[in-house]
């Protein structure tokens, strides 16, 4: 088949012969620009009433004008099947292509666009099977930038559309040999979270992963860009973390076959393949695929680790690939680059993987002549840091170097965290102690003389922590003591009522001095109660008191100040719950012998407040515990501070 002609081609020859007849090429250019303009002008009903959906209108139009039909109908070139493409009309387009021929669907406009290049950046998948159901040669001609509709539709984000046309798309005009299009829809899926098309697409062509695309970015620069296509990037709560270990997905392979479904494992050359997968996993691999769909919560979470799968298993691709590579190409391809966009995004995979395929990698700087784990604490990625405990006796030899400005590892410790990590822990008192957890961590592994050693600006570790961390220290200082304070005046409420209380005994004395309701049971609970509230909020008070009255010292954030605020919460909390119980049980014994049925809405109501004080204040509590007393947030052999 002859290669299809742009529209220009169609139109201009006999205008070209009349203006030859004038004798002047420069009247040539003229008469061709007016007999253009006035060809579209003349057919601007017929560009309206497709543009507005009319195909009545456009039928009578065409039936009096045939030629109409495939006629410029814009100064762009547009035919009356781009202006009905662009505007998205799925009927009109079909009628069009019943009348157009499979040449004609190939006509380009000015800008060197078909049809479906058009349906690409619309994302209407309808339109574009109806095109290439038609003439399939659509699939591979390019736009002006030599784009062919796929990686066309992948660089605007319809991912409905993107599985279309690669599904139909000859997979050959993907090789590098053909130009840019595979590189550029390898980039693009992976920016777009389309991991299945861009794994099967790696495997088909795995050269892909030395190339650069036109932003001259690579496949694992994307990736590392990508932290939520990793377990390490998705936060889950525990219940759906649980139901999420426990989640079998299909494990992504290599292919050979370019049609079908690619979530679907199939046969041909794999890199990875577990063969002594047991029938259970299978088993289990069915019976989840079977609970997605029914399932709104297990359909997001299984989505997420087939995603997470696929990921995985591109990276594990592309870091083979590179394997191959000698050092000094790495450069060119930029990958010590990615490999610190991946730290600073804390991707502890693409690390891990990386040293897998390419061991030496640890080792490597960037500009600034930091190492992998001295931008892991700068950017305080503590999954990443984590795994210089697993070095062995390279932890300590890691640790000695410092980066062109004489700042050590304890110096990269001392600099305030980025404000992303800092916000990922509530309150300034609460950041701070995480910043001085991590300056004490990495404290523990440098060298002794490294805690003195300065920098260029003649600082040592711990007078910059003290020069980076003073605004965040008075920020610090200012939250415990608003809290501090909000909460000594409900203490101190509280421990005024239950002092008056004990000596308002409820129903009163007798002419002895004794309650009248002394040797009733409630009105012991009523006691116990009391004094326990009052006891619980006189603690809490004191402990207040306490923080209000601190010195405010960088190292009474990590545990000083976070232990009283514990102490103080809880008591208060213990109060709250106490003060309401004194509060039903004398409201019992006032009506249990006239009205016995109030006292479970009376019970119901006095819970209410301590849920709420539960729902708004428990959370903080947990996790100021669990941040002075816990585990710790680096993954190595654990103790619990309190055992």
């Amino acid at each position: 088949m002859e290669p299809y002609s742009d529209l220009s081609s169609r139109r201009k020859p006999a205008s070209k012969a009349k203006a030859q007849a004038l004798g002047s090429q420069e009247g040539s250019s003229s008469y061709d620009q007016e007999i253009e303009d006035t060809e579209y002008l003349q057919n601007l009903p017929l560009y309206k009433t497709v543009d507005n959906g009319d195909w009545e209108a456009a039928m009578k139009f065409l039936e009096e004008n045939p030629a109409a039909l495939t006629a410029s109908l814009s100064a762009d070139g547009d035919t009356a099947l781009h202006v009905a493409v662009l505007a998205g009309h799925e009927e009109i387009v079909k009628e069009l292509i019943k009348k157009l021929s499979a040449e004609d669907l190939a006509i380009k406009n000015e800008n060197n666009a078909t049809a479906l290049n058009y349906a690409a950046i619309g994302g209407i998948t309808k339109i574009a099977e109806d095109l290439v159901e038609k003439n399939k040669n659509l699939l591979t001609i390019p736009n002006q930038n030599d784009l062919i509709p796929v990686v066309v539709a992948s660089l605007y984000g319809h991912k409905e559309m993107v599985r279309y046309l690669y599904k139909e798309s000859p997979k050959e005009e993907l090789s590098p040999e053909k130009g840019n299009n595979g590189i550029m829809l390898l980039t693009t899926c992976i920016l777009g979270e389309l991991y299945d098309i861009a794994l099967d697409l790696l495997q088909l062509h795995p050269q892909l992963a030395f190339y650069q695309d036109s932003d001259n970015d690579t496949a694992l620069y994307m990736l590392a860009q990508k932290p939520s296509a990793f377990p390490s990037g998705s936060t889950l709560p525990l219940w759906q973390q649980w139901i999420y270990d426990c989640i079998r997905v299909p494990e992504p392979h290599f292919s050979n076959n370019t049609h079908g479904d690619i979530e679907r494992p199939r046969n041909g050359p794999i890199i990875r393949r577990n063969t002594n997968r047991g029938a259970l996993f299978q088993l289990s691999v069915i019976i989840w695929k079977c609970l997605k769909p029914l399932v709104p919560g297990i359909r997001h979470l299984y989505n997420l680790k087939l995603t997470h799968a696929q990921a995985q298993e591109l990276l594990c691709c592309i870091c083979q690939q590179l394997s191959t590579l000698r050092k000094s190409e790495f450069d060119r391809l930029g990958v010590q680059k990615a490999i610190f966009i991946a730290v600073e995004h804390g991707i502890v995979e693409f690390i891990v993987e990386m040293t897998k395929h390419y061991p030496d990698i640890i080792w490597c700087e960037d500009e600034c002549k930091r190492g992998i784990f001295m931008y892991a604490t700068l950017q305080r990625q503590e999954k990443i840091f984590s795994l210089i405990y697993k070095m062995g006796a390279k932890k300590n030899y890691m640790a000695t170097h410092w980066d062109k400005f004489f700042n050590n590892i304890l110096h990269q410790a001392a600099y305030l965290a980025p404000s992303s990590q800092l916000e990922c822990v509530s309150g300034a008192a609460l950041q701070m102690q995480r910043e001085l957890q991590w300056f004490k961590e990495v404290e523990s592994i440098a060298q002794p003389k490294y805690r003195d050693m300065v920098n260029i600006y003649h600082k040592t570790p711990r007078a910059l922590f003290s020069e980076t961390h003073k605004r965040l220290v008075e920020e610090g200082e200012e939250w415990m003591k608003n809290t501090a304070e909000s909460c000594t005046v409900v203490a101190a409420l509280i421990a005024t009522i239950m002092f008056s209380a004990i000596f308002t005994a409820p129903g009163g004395y007798d002419q002895a001095g004794e309650p009248l309701y002394l040797y009733q049971n409630l009105f012991m609970v009523f006691i116990v109660s009391d004094a326990m509230s009052l006891f619980a909020s006189t603690s809490s008070l004191l402990m207040f008191l306490g923080i209000l009255t601190s010195r405010y010292r960088e190292e009474d954030f990590l545990m000083s100040l976070p232990t009283k605020l514990i102490i103080g919460l809880s008591s208060l909390f213990l109060s709250i719950a106490t003060m309401m119980i004194t509060f039903g049980v004398t409201l019992v014994i006032f009506l249990h012998k006239r009205i016995p049925w109030v006292s479970f809405p009376i019970i119901l109501l006095a819970s209410l407040p301590v849920t709420l004080f539960a729902l708004l204040q428990f959370p903080i509590l947990v996790e100021i515990f669990f941040s002075t007393y816990g585990p710790g947030i680096f993954d190595k052999p654990r103790k619990w501070r309190f055992f």
